[in-house]
């Protein structure tokens, strides 16, 4: 079943690249604007990005590059295209005339018939499409794993293009990170205003009336000293959720597969875990990977309509990748202030990044990328 998933897969995308190959040509005065062209690249980076499940962020490819893939494209494109279309006729030729031999009796059809070299060559057709199956089975994913890697590299942006990406990037990113720790902080100093602290005043004046009290009205005292000690409780439940924001102590305590164990046997669907074997990790990018998936499991609860849910870690090459994926409706889409949003906020405030794809229909997967280096 997985070699046929290959094969259909690869057909698909070669039989893609043909019909783009095809009208490359009349094509290529709208790649000379920019919008296009970029629309263009970009489509087919994500499809060769799929092909190879690898994620590939959006970036502007300049036109010498982009000129040179066309070139590329229509002598690949058409020439693997067309080879899978010879493959994919000459089976379906085989399946037919086999369909028909076995449905008519032979004497039934006509000399003519019997004679033509069509006939002749078909009737030996499961040698042939063993022999077509054996060929293309491996050739197909081939050719469309080739294409896919030239996309990749020759749509590449430049050297000096990446480089002032990454400084672009960097500096948006390290904007978005102070506003969101100046947020964070002015959000931590108004809950500790407006929860604790309130509750550690109407403490002390309890225990001034109770102190006030003790001697002339025991009862009084003792129902302040009560009403103290119960308003001491809430504050402290009040401190520990806001020191839980900053830093949960479930990362300290049992490390971040522990409390990736913890987040997913308390999410709203079941969740399949595949964490592989995850070295020290910086106690940011700790921090991050565990409100990454809290937040994305609590998405995957709320708005997905879905029954299942997989959660993948792996670490690799000073980068940890989360992939958080649900079998729900998709059609997610980011807004400003909402989820995903959130998601890419906290990826980019340590230079990662965040790839959502959910079509229509489902299914959805978020894949981040954290530099633990």
């Amino acid at each position: 079943m997985r070699a046929w998933g290959a094969l259909s897969t690869a057909a698909v995308y070669l039989l893609g690249q043909l019909v783009t190959a095809a009208i490359s040509l009349p094509s290529f005065l709208l790649l000379c604007h920019p919008g296009m062209r970029q629309v263009w690249a970009a489509w087919h980076r994500q499809r060769a990005g799929r092909l190879l499940g690898r994620p590939v962020r959006a970036r502007n490819v300049p036109l010498p590059r982009h000129l040179s893939w066309l070139a590329l494209h229509i002598v690949c494109g058409l020439g693997f295209g067309l080879a899978t279309t010879l493959f994919l006729g000459n089976l379906l030729l085989v399946l037919v005339t086999l369909s028909l031999l076995w449905t008519f009796p032979v004497h039934a059809l006509s000399p003519a018939v019997l004679e033509s070299p069509v006939l002749s060559w078909a009737a030996g057709g499961p040698s042939v499409g063993s022999v077509l199956l054996a060929a293309g089975c491996p050739l197909l994913p081939l050719l469309a794993t080739v294409h896919a890697r030239l996309t990749l590299a020759v749509l590449a942006s430049s050297r000096t293009q990446q480089l002032a990406d990454r400084v672009a990037t960097l500096t948006r990113t390290r904007t978005d990170a102070l506003e969101a720790h100046g947020a964070e902080l002015r959000r931590i100093e108004r809950d500790l205003h407006d929860g604790t602290q309130a509750r550690l005043v109407a403490v002390a004046m309890r225990l001034a009336v109770a102190q006030r009290c003790l001697e002339r009205a025991p009862q009084t005292a003792d129902r302040a000293l009560r009403e103290a000690i119960d308003i001491n409780e809430e504050a402290m439940v009040e401190l520990r959720e806001v020191l839980r924001g900053i830093y949960p102590p479930i990362l300290a305590d049992r490390g971040l597969r522990g409390a990736l164990h913890t987040v997913a046997a308390r999410a709203g669907v079941p969740v399949r875990l595949d964490i592989g074997e995850l070295p020290r990790i910086p106690a940011a990018v700790e921090a991050v990977a565990y409100f990454v998936v809290t937040e994305a499991l609590t998405n995957v609860a709320k708005h997905s309509r879905a029954t299942e849910a997989g959660l993948r870690v792996r670490h690799g090459g000073n980068l940890l990748t989360v992939v958080v994926t649900d079998n729900g409706g998709g059609g997610a889409r980011e807004r400003g202030g909402g989820g995903l949003a959130g998601l890419r906020g906290r990826a980019q405030a340590l230079d990662g990044g965040v790839t959502v794809d959910s079509p229509a229909g489902g299914p959805t997967t978020v894949t981040v990328e954290l530099p633990c280096g």
